[in-house]
């Protein structure tokens, strides 16, 4: 008998797997991949049980710029996208959001929270095309919520605008398409 660790092929980790993912989504929306080929490509990465297995479905990507000890981070385009065929897309933490987002999933959850993010526009266009799965915004406490754009699938919207909104906060304007989920907006506490 082999004791637990030994002899076996490494495991592979749900960060190493969801990097995997998180490269894949970046490579699509940079129009290095075809539909077809990320779709090809997530399957191999979610079903991979080895190391290899990963870097196998990662082949000819470019490798990710390795990480700057004090650079900051690069100023962000006017327009972003966010893609994914299945599982999940989240950002969180101090992350820089463009003034137009485009947010597409056709399975798969997405959680976006701007309570951290660095926010240098006034106003923020956050377009959703998603099929199934819930979108959860998490928006900063002084920030404006505008759903006017928005048209909501099967299921209302969930939102409760804040009684006051201090001056000077940004405006969050959300449209697009929610297909069967359900986009739930809230408020950050502090």
């Amino acid at each position: 008998m082999t004791p637990p660790g030994a002899g076996g092929p490494p495991s592979i980790g749900e960060d190493d797997r969801d990097g995997a993912v998180q490269r894949l989504q970046e490579a699509y929306a940079r129009g290095l991949l075809s539909h077809e080929e990320l779709d090809d490509r997530l399957h191999r990465v979610l079903t991979a049980t080895t190391p290899d297995g990963l870097d196998a479905a990662l082949a000819s990507l470019p490798q990710p710029p390795a990480p700057a000890a004090a650079a900051p981070p690069p100023v962000p385009d006017s327009a972003a996208t966010l893609a994914a065929v299945t599982g999940r897309i989240r950002r969180r933490g101090a992350w820089r959001v463009p003034r137009t987002l485009t947010v597409a999933s056709a399975l798969g959850r997405v959680r976006l929270d701007l309570s951290r993010a660095v926010i240098e526009h006034p106003v923020v266009d956050i377009e959703l095309q998603l099929g199934t799965g819930g979108v959860s915004i998490t928006v900063p406490r002084d920030a404006v919520v505008e759903l006017g754009g928005l048209h909501p699938g099967l299921r209302a919207p969930r939102y409760r605008p804040r009684r006051a909104a201090r001056p000077g906060g940004p405006t969050i304007r959300i449209s697009g398409v929610v297909g069967l989920g359900r986009l739930r907006v809230r408020h950050a506490r502090w």
